[in-house]
């Protein structure tokens, strides 16, 4: 496994096409994928600043939450083996044998899966549920589901720092809502923050921002009022990790006709979206656009077996 993680020099590539062209829109993909191969995007991000928290506590052992194709679980898994931490992954519902291509990525790069029910899963974060996994399993340093917490955001505000063009809004994908909430705390007032949830209830994710922001607020001592954001909702295709032929076309035909590759969860219904956006709407006509590519793309393989479908 590659070792180094290249945070800097990340590139920003102009998409072209006709609509964009009729609408004097500059639309740019910041490619926050290409920084790891396997900690790509904003996992790097959000684990950055909290395997640093780790090393300052004294754990040698982190443990975290996810499904069974989660990313950040992958991610996780390959962060643990580089920077010599053991990884602990509470995988939500039962084992299915043969693993996934994600969870077997995870096995072979050392992590340990314990596996709980929803009910299990839905409580992970009650004092008693955790005192009993530190009974199995030893001390840990816990990271979220997501990996989002003020350590995350901290790490997300960085996003923007490879950004070295003028630009009117900036979109990215939202799932537990630290990638947004880092970028929402970094932009100057006058940049209009888009965030597209991969699932449903964008109400609650609104308030689990909104708490992000307070916690990282109280921890780094920094002004976030003032800020431009809103969550655009009608793009998640029935909810996180659903997937219909129509999103299965567009992420086939832009990775055909721009050579980059988007994720079923996260950015293939982000740019989706966007596009959809852009082309009933005029908001953005006569703007720049980043599009932030938050990585992911290694889940797609599971998704192709599954679907029996290529890309």
């Amino acid at each position: 496994m590659k070792t180094e993680v290249n945070e800097n020099n990340i590139p920003l590539e102009k998409i072209e096409e006709d609509f964009l062209t009729r609408k004097k829109i500059n639309l740019y993909v910041l490619r926050e994928d290409l920084i790891h191969s396997e900690i790509s995007g904003n996992k790097w991000r959000k684990l950055k600043y909290n395997i640093e928290e780790a090393k300052k506590r004294g754990h040698h052992q982190l443990l975290t939450f996810g499904g069974a194709y989660s990313n950040h679980i992958a991610a996780t898994a390959a962060a643990g083996k580089i920077f010599g931490f053991k990884t602990i992954g509470i995988i939500r519902g039962e084992e299915t044998l043969p693993l996934n291509s994600t969870l077997q990525l995870v096995k072979e790069n050392g992590m340990i899966l314990k596996y709980v029910s929803r009910e299990q899963y839905n409580n992970k974060y009650e004092e008693s549920f955790l005192k009993d996994l530190k009974n199995e399993l030893g001390e840990f340093y816990e990271i979220p589901e997501g990996g989002s917490n003020s350590f995350a955001v901290k790490g997300c505000t960085e996003i923007i720092t490879n950004i070295n063009i003028e630009y009117d809004a900036i979109c990215c994908a939202c799932g537990t809502g630290g990638t947004i909430a880092g970028i929402i705390a970094s932009v100057s007032s006058d940049k209009k923050v888009f965030g597209f949830p991969a699932l449903k209830g964008g109400a609650f994710l609104k308030e689990d921002i909104q708490q992000l922001l307070w916690d990282y607020s109280n921890r780094y001592t920094t002004n976030i009022i003032n800020k431009d954001w809103e969550l655009t909702t009608g793009y998640h295709f029935g909810g996180f990790a659903k997937i219909k032929p129509e999103l299965i076309d567009f992420i086939r035909g832009f990775k055909k006709k721009h050579n980059i590759l988007l994720d079923f969860i996260y950015t293939g219904k982000l740019v989706f979206g966007l596009y959809e956006m852009i082309k009933n709407a005029n908001q953005f006509d006569n703007k720049t656009i980043i599009l932030v590519h938050t990585g992911g793309t290694q889940g797609n393989k599971g998704f192709e077996e599954r679907l029996n479908v290529t890309i």
